[in-house]
């Protein structure tokens, strides 16, 4: 399950209180009013919001200035909430300007709102129920960058009143200031971290990790699980079988299934229910896969255990898998044809009621015959948005918590009666959005130079114009799945201001098949960038793109391909932006930070030789797809940011690029987050980026080129 967090809006005069803006139909009894209460818990720390942060989602706006900047790149003010196991209390962390995030507690049968955890000096980051009075927490401080005093994130334990509030695992650095009484003994080390999964939480119990890591490196050696009581702090090892990285536990909640991975190759393991005893299940290529290979994907109500694999076809699918012999079930469950399956069981408590998986969006296929029709009732009540329902583990037949959203609307929450089918909107994540004012995206496909296919999002402005300028945004990774139709801040951002936006699922990017995935090994600077290329050309001739305004654009290997890209077609980019990006994969084997680096040993030796390059057969080719060696051909305006603190691509990529391209090129901008890591995690230098790169794209392609 994802611990994401959620922040709800709040506001400090009595006019709000009564929470009709913050409701898209009117609710029975004094639900309306509890709701609007967990939003205003803090009212007097903080000035009131305007309208449009309070409004619900809107299908229409008279407003002729640009959407601020801001609401594009604040933090989520709400990503997730969670009820209880029976689904009396809604749980959530409640955020607002001025003041720290807060866990509160809604009983949703008394009708009443308390505030149960915050601190002055940090956040509440993660939270999960351990049951239906007691709740397990871990806090960050949303104030400084991750080059600031670096504390782990702890972990916390306290009833649904707010009572017995336990601090469980220490974080490293200085001590947080509690709203409650700290019980400090039995304290866990700082390396203690709650689960994805939620477990039973049918006990005072819950499944922690305790990460044991390298000596004088970042990597992990092993991972222990530790059964907690949250009341007492006292724990119990679970026996590994080996060196672990990974755990999931089953329906009931308890651990089974096990994972590690020495010298490239992963092993799985499968702990008997009955005696409690580890036997190997797969053994597999960690980077390349193989027949036996298996993602494990969860377990079903009767124990089965479902995973993802290829079963000797193209694309991966889902399938049961054997826990006596670790064989693969003859046929697969599902299937998403031309896609990989990508996606999770959707579950409540040890029931399971369906599968949700994306293709080009997101849907669940329901394997509960009554929830098919709970869900059309939905999206009748919803229409024009995604709406993913979650459960709680002991009570789905009355209560869901739905996730709403579209490619022009940012993600908004509800609390779902099943049976009555009433809607109360629990908050927005970006409220200050119109969506009549976001651009339109589209999954499309087109043919690269040698006739393969290549997947792609293309967003365009909201007033749909034709022959725009055109920012061709590359995803990281870049083994990864880059296109998630629905709204995203960077691309509505970039829309907002007049642009067309493509994203290409180039080569090498994973989602689309075995085929695809292995058609990028060792084309970075290559095939991949001509497919990036392609795209772009393809945007022209269809007449969505300007051909003499377009810049490429992207962070880590998509900063990389932006700059390659300057290299290769100095003719069809117009200018570049690059941000933490790579410019040389011989400084990802042995660059003299390489010490601090994130990458694993294991990755350079196993990994990188076959899916990016050797460094001794691959010499030369490495050479000639260096951005540090081909410097000296970029002539386009460049836009380059990297963060001081960055383990995965560190600043010193950029200051060699920068050495190497300046003596060539005039127009090159240099920005330094020094505090920053792989990416801006704070708001403030988010905006100043983006506020950077908007004056930067106008210059170049925009109004204000020439």
């Amino acid at each position: 399950m994802l611990l994401a967090q959620m922040a709800a809006h709040a506001a400090d005069n009595d006019n709000d209180l009564n929470g009709t803006s913050m409701l898209s139909r009117p609710l029975p009894g004094r639900l309306a009013s509890t709701l609007a209460l967990t939003l205003c818990v803090a009212a007097p720390l903080y000035a009131a919001p305007d309208a449009a942060s309070t409004a619900a989602p809107t299908a229409s706006s008279t407003a002729s200035a640009l959407p601020p900047i801001e609401r594009f790149f604040i933090n989520p003010v709400l990503a997730g909430a969670k009820l209880s196991p029976s689904a009396r209390y809604l749980a959530a962390v409640s955020s607002a300007p001025g003041r720290r995030d807060i866990l509160v507690v809604i009983d949703l049968q008394a009708n009443s709102a308390k505030p149960v955890a915050g601190y002055k000096d940090a956040d509440i980051l993660d939270f999960e129920w351990v049951n239906d009075g007691r709740l397990l927490f871990n806090v960050t401080d949303r104030q400084v960058a991750p080059g600031g005093a670096y504390m782990a994130a702890g972990l916390y334990a306290v009833d649904k009143d707010g009572a017995n509030l336990r601090q469980l695992a220490n974080r490293r650095g200085n001590a947080i200031e509690s709203t409650g009484t700290l019980i400090a003994s039995k304290v866990l080390p700082w390396h203690t971290f709650m689960m994805d999964e939620r477990g039973a939480q049918d006990s005072a119990f819950v499944y922690v990790q305790s990460v044991e890591y390298e000596e004088d490196s970042y990597e992990i050696r092993t991972v222990n699980l530790l059964k907690l009581n949250t009341l007492t702090g006292a724990t119990q090892s679970v026996q590994r079988p080996a060196r672990v990285t990974g755990w999931m536990l089953d329906h009931k909640g308890e651990p089974r299934l096990a994972s590690g991975s020495d010298k490239g190759m992963t092993t799985i393991w499968y702990r008997d229910p009955a005696t409690g005893a580890w036997r190997v299940l797969s053994t597999f290529d960690t980077y390349k896969g193989g027949k036996d290979a298996f993602e494990p994907l969860g377990f079903g109500s009767d124990g089965t255990l479902y995973a993802v694999a290829h079963g000797g076809k193209d694309t991966t699918s889902v399938f049961t898998v054997d826990t006596a012999t670790g064989k693969l079930g003859a046929e697969p469950l599902v299937v998403t044809p031309g896609y990989d399956f990508s996606g999770s069981l959707v579950s409540s408590g040890d029931k399971l009621l369906g599968i949700r998986l994306r293709t080009d969006a997101v849907t669940t296929v329901w394997l509960d015959a009554p929830m098919q029709a709970v869900q059309q009732k939905l999206d009748e009540a919803l229409p024009g948005t995604i709406n993913l329902m979650s459960f709680p583990s002991g009570n789905h037949a009355e209560w869901a918590l739905v996730r709403s959203y579209s490619d022009k609307t940012p993600p908004f929450y509800h609390l779902y009666n099943v049976r009555t089918g009433k809607l109360n909107l629990v908050g927005q994540a970006y409220p200050g959005i119109d969506p009549a004012r976001m651009g339109r995206q589209d999954a499309v496909r087109y043919k690269a130079r040698d006739g393969m296919e290549i997947p792609a999002l293309l967003t365009l402005p909201a007033n749909g114009a034709k022959n725009a300028p055109l920012v061709v945004l590359v995803h990281g990774g870049p083994y990864v799945h880059g296109n998630h139709w629905g709204w995203d801040p960077e691309t509505q951002f970039l829309a907002s201001r007049g642009y067309a936006v493509l994203e290409p699922d180039f080569r090498g990017s994973t989602g689309y098949g075995d085929k695809h995935f292995r058609a990028g090994w060792k084309q970075w600077g290559l095939k991949m960038q001509d497919d990036i290329a392609d795209g772009a050309r393809w945007a022209v001739a269809q007449g969505y793109a300007d051909p003499k305004r377009i810049c490429i654009a992207g962070a880590s290997y998509g900063g990389y391909a932006t700059l390659m890209g300057l290299v290769n077609d100095p003719d069809l980019y117009k200018c570049g932006v690059s941000w933490v990006g790579v410019t040389d994969i011989n400084l990802l084997y042995d660059g003299h930070w390489s010490f601090t680096s994130d990458m694993t040993a294991q990755w350079k030796q196993y990994g990188m030789p076959d899916l990016i390059g050797d460094q001794v057969k691959d010499a030369a080719q490495l050479k000639a797809t260096s951005p540090i060696q081909q410097a000296a051909r970029i002539k386009a305006p460049l836009l380059l940011a990297y963060g001081g603190v960055d383990r995965r691509v560190p600043m010193f990529h950029g200051r060699k690029f920068l050495d190497a391209v300046k003596p060539n090129n005039t127009q090159v901008e240099w920005l330094e987050y020094q505090d920053e890591g792989h990416g801006w995690s704070l708001p403030a230098n988010r905006v100043d980026f983006w506020g950077r790169v908007e004056k930067f794209l106008d210059r170049n392609i925009g109004s204000g080129a020439k």
